[in-house]
């Protein structure tokens, strides 16, 4: 017997804001210290909405959005910033558990 499986993209699914906002919070929690799943989980946002209004937003172009935010590439934390702030995000700072256990 033959399994029979679909792709999955996760682009497909991030239809609100609070999609959106789940997900990338859901992969700064399970990355840890990995920066390559942020810049995918980034790129998997700008797909879901568009690659080509985000690069001219950003003024970077289309191929190098592509590469930067594949989870292979090595984007600069401007970069990171630029992106975030097109899509409308932005980063806020708290205290991980573990260091509200022992302090600063």
């Amino acid at each position: 017997m033959t399994l029979k499986s679909n792709r999955w993209d996760s682009a497909e699914h991030l239809k609100t804001e609070q999609d959106v906002v789940h997900y990338l919070a859901t992969c700064f929690d399970e990355a840890g210290d990995d920066s390559a799943l942020i810049a995918k989980a980034l790129g998997t946002i700008a797909r879901a909405h568009s690659m080509t209004q985000l690069a001219n937003e950003t003024g970077l172009r289309r191929e190098s959005l592509y590469k930067a935010l594949s989870g292979d590439g090595n984007p600069s934390f401007s970069t990171i910033l630029k992106v975030m702030g097109a899509l409308g995000l932005k980063l806020q700072v708290g205290v991980c558990a573990k260091q509200q256990q022992t302090g600063l």
